[in-house]
């Protein structure tokens, strides 16, 4: 028994303490916490695909940031702010739909933002962009990466109710006197620079899904919201842990581990949630079958 515990130490516990990555260990879970709580204001709001475009769009914004020597992040956000509005106005403007404008946007977006990455020549490692790099991420990432996830959740703790009525019904948030405009303007920040605090430790391919599943999760195992944001944030959390861990012992990348997971853990959430997973949507199901059954055949009156 002593020796399977022994074994259990060795394998899960002692890879962190090695700097690198303990170091990759509390980035990683802070970018989840960030990711976790907008994903499901993301979710709610049904805006998985906007989150998937500023996502996308981020990347020549970065890159021009860089050619005009201004913060990167003011590029990102930006880049992902302006696609938004770019495939709003194109949805309002022809009798183009919405997830159409946005999918023709973000692509276009992103086939720039590579043109400008093959083009350019500098010492920062964009590819890091696309791909991620947890266990090398440099001082300037963890410091864009705390100041910009910092600053989405300061804007969630601030506006948390309005932005909560905004995403469950925008309708009843305007009655209730809440300037809708704003307040999605405040949610596509969050969702920029959530993906800006994410991109170098995940890479861009990875980030949508670090913003979605969380989110998917939470709902799936809770019908109130701010408990599902809980379930949420520990299940991004555990992704993290576990994501790294597998990607220590098995030599691979520790963005793909920790997506992989995370899609792990929704996959069990939606078969064996209490509420809506599907072995319990099946037993409820059998239930009500057996009682109508068994229940006797009203008489009806002559």
């Amino acid at each position: 028994m002593s020796n399977s515990w022994h074994a259990v130490w060795q394998w899960a516990i002692v890879p962190f303490t090695f700097d690198f990555m303990w170091e990759a260990l509390w980035v990683g879970c802070f970018g989840a916490l960030c990711c976790a709580v907008v994903s499901c204001f993301v979710v709610s709001k049904g805006w998985s695909l906007v989150g998937d475009a500023v996502s996308h769009a981020v990347l020549p914004g970065i890159i021009l940031a860089w050619l005009a020597a201004v913060p990167l992040l003011v590029g990102a956000m930006v880049s992902g702010i302006l696609c938004v509005l770019l495939a709003g106005w194109v949805n309002r403007r022809s009798r183009i739909k919405a997830d159409t404008a946005l999918g023709i946007c973000f692509t276009g977006f992103l086939a720039l933002g590579l043109i400008l990455m093959s083009t350019v020549s500098s010492n920062v490692h964009f590819s890091h962009v696309l791909l991620g790099h947890l266990l090398g991420i440099t001082q300037e990432a963890r410091l864009q990466l705390l100041s910009a996830g910092g600053l989405a959740l300061l804007i969630v703790a601030c506006r948390f109710s309005d932005l909560k009525l905004f995403c469950f019904d925008a309708v009843q948030a305007r009655v209730a006197g809440l300037n809708t405009t704003v307040l999605n303007m405040l949610l596509l920040m969050c969702l920029a620079l959530t993906t800006i605090a994410t991109l170098q430790a995940v890479g861009l391919v990875q980030a949508i899904a670090m913003l979605v599943t969380p989110g998917a999760i939470g709902t799936l195992m809770s019908r109130r919201f701010v408990t599902g944001m809980m379930i949420g944030i520990a299940a991004s959390m555990l992704a993290v842990w576990s994501g790294l861990l597998i990607a220590f012992h098995a030599n691979l990348s520790p963005g793909s581990c920790i997506v992989l997971v995370q899609f792990a853990l929704f996959l069990l959430t939606l078969i064996g949630s209490p509420y809506r997973g599907y072995l319990a949507r099946r037993w409820r199901g059998r239930r009500r079958i057996s009682s109508e059954e068994g229940s006797p055949l009203p008489v009806r009156s002559v």
